[in-house]
């Protein structure tokens, strides 16, 4: 079967079989040894310097990591939202207490930058922002670059979910001063899910040290201590830290820039793909994903049959829009171990799938 949803995403031969180790003492000398590999080589692919942790959580538990460790019950944070994980972020916010301004765009379109600085403009209390890096839910990616500039215009923390980039984008945390930056195992890392991993610069800490949001699982402060000495606080997930050790170690020798020269090669063939069978993406090319395509479901198509017999007949799972974009659109995942044949093989599976659920392609006027 092939996997090509935004993830969980298809694991090389390499990683499966690491994952089948036997278990270790997580407080002996191997998993330290283990942790700090895979601690160096995460910096490597965030472009930092600064300390990244690893917790053992989905991408979510990063997400709730980045809000209690710097924020403070009443804390006025402005949200940036374009999507589903953009909303849920501002949800994790509110639950612990911050005063949240959401700042929301139409799902498919990109972050304005010109309305962020005005947001900051008219908001002087506001201590922080919040925003996703690549939109799952709509395959947009968002500028980061013109958004993290105009937070230190601004002079405020900067917390990005990039669980769905990291690993696959060229996102240099160090360069645009990001302060948090949150991915997870399932995506562009070739690993299974169970790890989330955190950057956190100098600024952050300061603001860790005063931030009174309750945290005990997802203190970061705590994480730091223990990786001082090789380990984490809690039990970690020690066959996934296998995993992306395997993961890492290949990624290291594809290197950064191939990786994402390839995501994007993938992105361009499954855009035009899409086009040459009459259908239109979603997004705006010029801030689609590199890491998922969306597409609209041609009117007349039922979208969860479009994707059962994509399913049955060819053994290949899409996944479906989420929440307001259930039914109106589809996506394909390439993020990870991924190749253009695969998705040339997407392509004629979708050419075979669609006239089986009523679609007919609108001939092109000349």
């Amino acid at each position: 079967m092939q996997l090509r949803i935004p993830g969980p995403t298809p694991l090389p031969p390499q990683v499966l079989a690491a994952m089948g180790r036997q278990m270790i003492n997580h407080r002996g000398k191997e998993f330290s040894g283990l942790i700090q590999q895979v601690i160096g080589r995460l910096q490597t692919f965030f472009q930092t310097r600064n300390d990244v942790l690893l917790l053992t959580a989905s991408g979510t538990g990063g997400m709730e990591a980045a809000v209690v460790n710097m924020l403070s019950p009443g804390d006025p944070v402005l949200c940036i939202s374009n999507g589903f994980f953009g909303d849920r972020f501002s949800d994790i916010s509110r639950a612990f207490g911050a005063e949240v301004t959401m700042l929301t765009f139409e799902w498919g379109k990109p972050i304005d930058v010109d309305a962020v600085r005005r947001a900051l403009a008219q908001g002087p209390r506001l201590k922080a922002i919040q925003v996703v890096q690549n939109e799952t839910s709509t395959g947009v990616a968002n500028d980061i670059t013109a958004i993290s500039a105009v937070a230190h215009e601004f002079d405020k923390l900067i917390l990005v979910d990039s669980i769905s980039g990291l690993g696959a984008v060229d996102l240099p945390v160090d360069r645009l001063g990001l302060d948090v930056v949150v991915s997870a195992s399932q995506k562009a890392w070739m690993s299974p899910p169970g790890l989330a991993m955190i950057s956190v610069s100098q600024r952050a800490w300061e603001a860790q040290a005063k931030a009174r949001m309750p945290r005990c699982y997802f203190d970061l402060a705590e994480a730091k201590k223990f990786y001082a000495r090789g380990q984490t606080p809690w039990t970690p997930a020690v066959g996934a830290a296998y995993g992306l050790a395997a993961a890492l170690e290949l990624m290291a020798a594809e290197g950064l820039s191939p990786i994402v020269a390839r995501h994007e090669r993938i992105a361009r063939k499954a855009r035009e793909g899409v086009k040459a069978l009459g259908l239109s993406p979603f997004a705006d090319e010029r801030y689609a994903s590199t890491t998922v395509t969306s597409v609209r479901v041609p009117e007349g198509v039922d979208a969860k049959k479009l994707l059962q017999v994509m399913y049955t007949d060819h053994n290949i799972e899409l996944a479906g829009g989420q929440q307001k974009l259930e039914g109106k659109i589809f996506r394909i995942g390439h993020l990870g171990w991924v190749n253009e044949t695969e998705i040339d093989g997407v392509l004629k599976a979708l050419a075979q799938a669609l006239p089986r659920v009523g679609y007919v392609k609108t001939p092109v006027s000349r």
